[in-house]
């Protein structure tokens, strides 16, 4: 029996072929190239990548994943009045336009990524604000099924698995992220809402959850992001984005604590690549991770002038520098460990980190 692979998770288990085969001749940079980082982690900086046709616009870049071929989704959150305005778009490996769907997330556009089970590919999708679901589609946009708040779970309102309404608070369900487990089950961050983590089965079911409110240590304030750690060398855990403690946390595949890295600013997700752990944080830059945890890179970084010195700079991409990041809300490798970047911005901003050294 196969066992199902995330697009990321692909990745991770070629790393042992990857590192045993002969070297690569990777791309070099030449004096017109805007480069970024500093020794073995430099990277060509190709800001607004990924390119949509006129009659789209980008409504808030919220989440990027790759799939087996290397196409790129892209998830904005999207405006609740324009509901024929699609949520999801394709891009090639180039940046080229391919397709285009998911209207039924407009204005709640979260989370994405790819998944291999057998021989297909799928999208897993959440959403929140006014939607309020998660769901399994085709890599072309059909939907197989769409769930909401889990009720058996017992932290929700009553009715809040029917009723569409944005509405925050701890018995809220509002999802923002997936991992996905060999089981074939997942994990579902309800970053927005309960702040708990909920492990579902292959079939979509609702099996437990771990977390809840709280002040760390198993607890949370935000769990924005979740991922699946399995590089090399390390025992295999979970890794989740506490972002508004501005820390990872690091649990068994049972979901009971055991560390906390400290030191970021507002976490949104993970990805990894080889021995690379890739966190894309809120506060303007994208940080990078080696094998032992040990910060190695930090890309793009432009935390004072976002935070605390120049006010607006979110809606106002006049005050965008070349090479800086304003909010990095997600981030994933691709298959030749260039970086794609979607940020937290209202005209929408895809980079292409890509890898020279």
């Amino acid at each position: 029996m196969k066992k199902s692979l995330s697009r990321r998770c692909f990745l991770s288990n070629a790393t042992v072929t990857a590192i045993a085969a002969p070297c690569l001749l990777l791309a070099k940079k030449d004096s017109t190239q805007l480069v970024i980082g500093e020794g073995a982690y430099q990277y060509e900086v190709q800001h607004n990548w990924a390119q949509l046709p006129a009659k789209y616009s980008w409504q808030t870049t919220h989440n990027v994943a790759v799939d087996a071929e290397g196409l790129l989704y892209v998830i904005h959150e999207g405006r609740e009045n324009q509901k024929d305005h699609p949520s999801i778009f394709v891009f090639d490996r180039k940046g080229k336009f391919i397709r285009a769907f998911g209207s039924q997330f407009q204005g709640g556009g979260h989370g994405i990524e790819v998944r291999t089970q057998g021989s297909e590919q799928f999208l897993y999708v959440c959403a929140y604000q006014q939607v309020k679901s998660f769901a399994k589609l085709t890599l072309k946009g059909e939907t197989i099924w769409e769930k909401y708040a889990p009720m058996d779970s017992g932290v929700y309102r009553k009715d809040e698995d029917k009723i569409r309404l944005k509405r925050w608070g701890r018995d809220a369900f509002m999802p923002t992220n997936f991992a996905f487990l060999d089981d074939g089950g997942f994990l579902l961050t309800d970053g927005y809402g309960s702040w708990y983590v909920h492990r579902y089965d292959k079939e979509g079911n609702w099996v437990s959850k771990f977390g809840g409110p709280g002040e760390g240590e198993g607890k949370f304030n935000l769990p924005h992001g979740i991922w699946i750690d399995r590089r090399p060398g390390r025992k295999e855990r979970i890794v989740v984005c506490d972002r508004a403690h501005h820390t990872l946390q690091y649990f068994n595949m049972d979901g009971k604590y055991l560390e906390t890295l400290k030191g970021y600013g507002l976490p949104a997700n993970c990805d990894t690549y080889k021995n690379l752990l890739l966190v894309p944080e809120l506060h303007a830059r994208v940080t990078l991770l080696n094998e032992k945890n040990e910060v190695v890179a930090q890309l793009g970084e432009d935390v004072e002038r976002v935070t605390k010195t120049v006010k607006g700079v979110r809606n106002d991409p006049k005050k965008w520098i070349d090479g800086k990041f304003v909010h990095p809300h997600d981030a994933c490798f691709d298959h030749d460990g260039n970086i794609l970047v979607a940020e937290w911005v209202a005209t929408g901003r895809v980079t292409r980190l890509r890898r020279l050294s």
